[in-house]
């Protein structure tokens, strides 16, 4: 899953490979295994390069999947046969082999989460040579037997190579599709395990140990073997043999490799299983000490191998480091939801809080420190966790989960459901919601949990725009609310461009007024709208109009009657970070048709309208006509004729 460790201010200079020094790799006169380890070194340095220019990715699991990508493509895989990564965050490793090999253009490398480049999880409508879309976890055998059977109907033969991550295979879709690959003698599926022994933060044995995979996954008929997979002189004679010993059944490689691998201080050598620290390079952005360490650390190691093949060292290329804005006074919403759940916990014995596998990520630090036996890790499965969650509000307690709310809305969809059937309260807090960050990709920008959550009988839905008022949620989620609520928290520090409101408590279905204006009222909630919104609204003063914006927190129990009221006849225009069909402007709506005698100029939605883009946070909205000048260009042409 996406974390978002963030590290300020970045190299002055990066240094890559260039395509003339990647082709000499590849035409080296060397054995196999030793050409392989020179050419993912090199591609090691190229994938540090692209997540240092694009201010975030996945070192930790490109750097431990890199040399298995590599073998793969410079000695497995033939015309027609496949390769996906099914975790999918890894991507820079794919993207960087892809370009070596002359199959991505090598300016790509410098577009890596950027509009119109590579996007941060695989995606195939962008990317020609991506197999498959990934980066919800537990898909990849699953699409794999897909495959096989289609080519079998149609008649042609090719084998699919997936790689997985161990953390992935907390996931029930992974053991649900073992069995009938085996029944059905899917051959053609080989799966590598790429087994770091590390999820997001955690050790994967801490939070749910594997055991004896490899007897395991035998169980259900697979061959198997295992092997070192960051040793090219290990990883291709063990694949090899499984692919002889094994001729007519899926095949299962367990690749023991090291988070990290290639650069020492990345490796978690002095990471204490069991203990309280966290894995510290899952994703984000090196320092420029720690980019210059690492880039160093590389560029040695393949000066001494291309040394002992008799070839010189590399001609490595700069480029600057793009320069990159900093937030004067960003509002931190996850922070302070962490802050205030560990505060509220302190005198409710009642809360518990359960976690997927982001305890970062969702602002769980404080809360696991200061009650870490009311604080449960479920791992990378939503399904079990919110399962656990329902049976623990059925006892008295009042469970708190957890995680991006991509998934969180989705993969335990039916469990909240059958949850929310049982009369009892969860309180569900999903973050990185909405279009920003743009840099990972539309499997993690959550643009449907409203929409997937709005029927759920009995549960409020709410989107705070402010630290005080994500505190002032928690409370009357806590406090108050008398079924179970979703709170939508925007995972990225957002400059508001005012002052919020610090009101002593929420109004069901109320807002309040951000901004005042007679000609037309902006309505939003979360701080990314609302600052779009109201920056809108200031560019559409300077041309006569005066809007009115409305912070608006509640996403589905809207008070038709005070908004009506606030709008005095004016129109009002819905913001969504979020898709239309269920979004926010959906419940606006509907509250204002509900109110008899009321009379509202005309309501009018923005929304996104497709599959979100992948790029800087700037570039999304722009791209959706979610930023400030698409909206007060949008409104302006709304606005009914004042002639």
């Amino acid at each position: 899953m996406e974390a978002s460790v963030t590290r300020a201010g970045g190299p002055a200079a990066l240094r890559f490979v260039p395509l003339a020094e990647l082709a000499r790799i590849r035409a080296l006169d060397a054995p196999a295994a030793d050409r392989a380890a020179v050419f993912a070194d090199a591609c090691r340095l190229n994938v540090l390069y692209m997540i240092a220019r694009a201010g975030s990715g996945h070192i930790g699991s490109s750097f431990s999947s890199i040399d298995i990508v590599s073998w793969l493509h410079l000695e497995v895989l033939r015309e027609g046969e496949r390769y996906y990564s099914s975790k999918g965050h890894d991507a820079p490793s794919l993207y960087s082999v892809l370009i070596a090999l002359g199959r991505l253009p090598f300016e790509k490398l410098e577009g890596l989460r950027r509009l119109g480049g590579l996007p941060g999880h695989p995606d195939v409508l962008s990317t020609p040579q991506v197999v498959t879309n990934t980066g919800s976890l537990g898909m990849g055998i699953s699409k794999a037997k897909g495959f096989v059977l289609a080519d079998r109907l149609a008649g042609r033969s090719g084998r699919v190579f997936v790689l997985t991550g161990d953390g992935e295979l907390q996931e029930g879709q992974f053991w649900e599709s073992l069995a009938s690959a085996a029944n059905r003698g899917l051959h053609e599926i080989t799966a590598i395990v790429d087994h770091n022994r590390i999820q997001s933060d955690f050790w994967v044995a801490d939070v749910s140990d594997l055991g004896d995979l490899q007897r395991k996954v035998e169980a259900f008929g697979w061959a198997v073997g295992r092997c070192d997979g960051n040793d090219p002189h290990s990883l291709g004679p063990t694949l090899a043999g499984l692919e002889r010993g094994a001729p007519d059944r899926p095949k299962l490689l367990i690749a023991d490799t090291l988070k990290g691998a290639g650069v020492s201080f990345m490796e978690p050598h002095g990471l204490p299983p069991g203990g309280d620290e966290l894995y510290a390079y899952h994703s984000g952005a090196p320092s420029p000490d720690e980019y210059a360490r690492a880039t160093a650390e590389i560029e040695e190691r393949l000066t001494r191998r291309l040394e002992a093949l008799g070839q010189p060292p590399l001609a490595l290329d700069a480029a600057e480091a793009p320069a990159r804005s900093v937030p004067a006074d960003p509002q931190k919403l996850v922070s302070a939801y962490g802050k205030a759940l560990a505060e509220l916990a302190d005198t409710d014995p009642r809360i518990v809080a359960l976690d997927a596998d982001l305890l970062l990520d969702t602002g769980l630090v404080p809360f696991r420190k200061r009650h870490p036996d009311r604080f449960f890790e479920c791992g990378i499965a939503e399904q079990d966790m919110v399962s656990q969650a329902g049976a623990m509000a059925l006892t008295g307690l009042l469970p708190v989960v957890h995680s991006f709310g991509c998934f969180l809305s989705t993969r335990p969809n039916e469990q909240i459901y059958n949850q929310c059937t049982e009369g009892t309260k969860v309180i569900y807090a999903g973050s990185l919601v909405g279009l920003a960050p743009g840099g990972p990709g539309h499997s993690h920008q959550s643009v449907r949990d409203i929409s997937a959550l709005g029927a759920m009988p009995g549960m409020s839905l709410l989107e705070p725009a402010s630290e005080h008022e994500t505190r002032l949620c928690l409370e009357w989620a806590v406090r108050e609310a008398p079924g179970s609520v979703y709170i939508r928290l925007v995972s990225v520090p957002w400059e508001l461009g005012f002052e919020p409101h610090r009101v002593e408590r929420l109004v069901p279905g109320r807002g309040n007024l951000v901004r005042p204006g007679a000609d037309a009222v902006l309505v939003g909630a979360g701080p990314v709208m609302l600052s779009q919104a109201y920056a809108g609204a200031e560019l559409l003063s300077g041309q006569g109009i005066e809007c009115a914006v409305v912070n608006l927190p509640w996403l589905r129990e809207v008070d038709g009657a005070w908004l009506a009221d606030l709008a005095a006849g004016a129109p009002v225009f819905c913001l969504d970070n979020h898709y239309a069909a269920g979004g926010q402007g959906d419940a606006v709506l509907a509250a204002l048709a509900a109110q008899d005698g009321v009379a509202v100029a005309s309501v009018r939605r923005l929304a996104v309208d497709r599959v979100p883009e992948c790029g800087t946070n700037d570039e999304v909205l722009h791209a959706h006509g979610l930023d400030a000048e698409s909206i007060a260009a949008y409104v302006e042409a709304g606005m009914p004729s004042r002639v």
